[in-house]
């Protein structure tokens, strides 16, 4: 079962051992708002989210289940490595167009 965002919410509050009135009072919204969000009657606007992440210490994408890393460490990393197969893909195109080239060009001398 995949995680949704008030059971992600609701998680990082017991993990860091604090009850609701307490993050409520620091996220500057009620304790009813923040029931709400976490047992997913509603949902916050994006200042509320910001809020959350620096609370938290976590990413935007973890809170909203987009990635499974809290830091955002492993997604940056996945990230790192898609970007360098993109790079390798063009070097090899690049090197493969240079050596067409080069044996068109000696055919002509």
């Amino acid at each position: 079962m995949e995680r949704t965002f008030a059971q992600t919410l609701s998680a990082l509050r017991r993990q860091k051992n604090v009850n609701q009135r307490t993050v409520a009072l620091e996220l500057g919204i009620s304790q009813a708002l923040l029931s709400h969000y976490e047992n997913g009657a509603r949902e916050p606007g994006l200042d509320f989210v910001r809020r959350a992440c620096d609370y938290y210490g976590v990413t935007a994408d973890y809170l909203l289940c987009r990635s499974d890393a809290p830091d955002g460490v492993a997604s940056t990393a996945a990230a790192a490595v898609a970007f360098l197969e993109q790079i390798r893909a063009v070097t090899d195109r690049a090197e493969m167009a240079l050596k067409e080239f080069s044996s068109k060009t000696e055919k002509m001398l």
